[in-house]
């Protein structure tokens, strides 16, 4: 998959949106869909948000009970069934990383806008080689070089995204705790510094840090990341990580509310011009 190009995890959300649609439109409950090829109702619903691969004799048997007789209509859904269950670039890492994680990486690769805020330490889009090593060796204990390794080239594979062609508009607050906690020795902070001063300076990234002198702030639930599509059919996704786990949230109101939080924080914070003088100065002190 090249950069940018929708991946097969906004595929599967952008046929699920349409069997809903088509099955809302019809008033059959997802109950009775379910039944209709042999699934529960939840199986409906996760078939809905994008959450499963699609077998194309299921999508043919619920378009057939939505009434969709149009040849047109239901091959171009059909195809787009086959196309979601293609593989993405990131498949062959699979064996490096938690079971989740797969479907943010498509999510990011389609997405054109990227908005976050990060405090235990340097988003990954924005990671040096020597920093990411760093962090994924401290977050991977345990595991052998080359694991390690593997992930660190998953992670710069995902920066391509940032200075490709059709690049995303990436804007980011960063907590000052995420520069002031050492990943590395001095030298790959110091690297590490110079590179976001670099990116700050790319016209599709808007990098601001949230300074200690501001106090307490609208991020006080930790990390999180707001992913918008060109696909209108799509709505917003909220990514919250967890331990273990991960939150994928696209009800309105929930996105409301994080983009309220993120406002708040790019409010509050110095402009980008500003925060990149604080990272010079950060820089100068290392």
């Amino acid at each position: 998959m090249s950069a940018g190009e929708p991946g097969s995890v906004v595929r599967r959300m952008l046929l699920g949106s349409q069997l809903r649609r088509l099955r809302e439109a019809r008033g059959i409950t997802r109950e009775a869909a379910g039944y209709s090829i042999r699934a529960s109702e939840s199986k409906i619903s996760r078939m809905e948000l994008g959450r499963v691969s699609f077998k194309t004799r299921d999508v043919e048997d619920l378009l057939t009970l939505y009434g969709i007789t149009d040849e047109a209509e239901r091959n171009a859904l059909v195809a787009l069934a086959r196309e979601a269950n293609v593989a993405g670039w990131w498949h062959s890492y699979s064996d490096v990383l938690p079971n989740w994680f797969p479907t943010y990486v498509g999510l990011e690769g389609a997405a054109s806008l990227i908005r976050v805020y990060e405090v235990q330490f340097v988003h990954g889009l924005l990671q040096t080689e020597s920093y990411a090593r760093a962090v994924v060796r401290r977050g991977m204990k345990g595991a052998g070089e080359a694991d390690v390794e593997k992930r660190v080239a998953l992670r710069l594979e995902r920066q391509k995204y940032l200075v490709a062609e059709n690049s995303p508009e990436f804007h980011i607050v960063l907590d000052e705790a995420a520069l002031r906690r050492p990943y590395g020795d001095r030298a790959v902070m110091r690297e590490q510094l110079q590179h976001l001063i670099d990116m700050s300076e790319r016209p599709n990234v808007r990098l601001q840090v949230m300074p200690f002198s501001f106090g307490g702030h609208s991020g006080e639930s930790g990390a999180f990341t707001i992913l918008s599509f060109p696909e209108s059919d799509l709505s917003d996704v909220v990514f919250l990580e967890q331990l273990t786990s991960a939150l994928y949230l696209d009800k309105r109101e929930d996105v409301l509310q994080y983009e309220h939080a993120l406002k708040e924080l790019q409010q509050d914070s110095p402009g980008p011009a500003e925060s990149r003088d604080l990272l010079r100065g950060l820089l100068q002190l290392s």
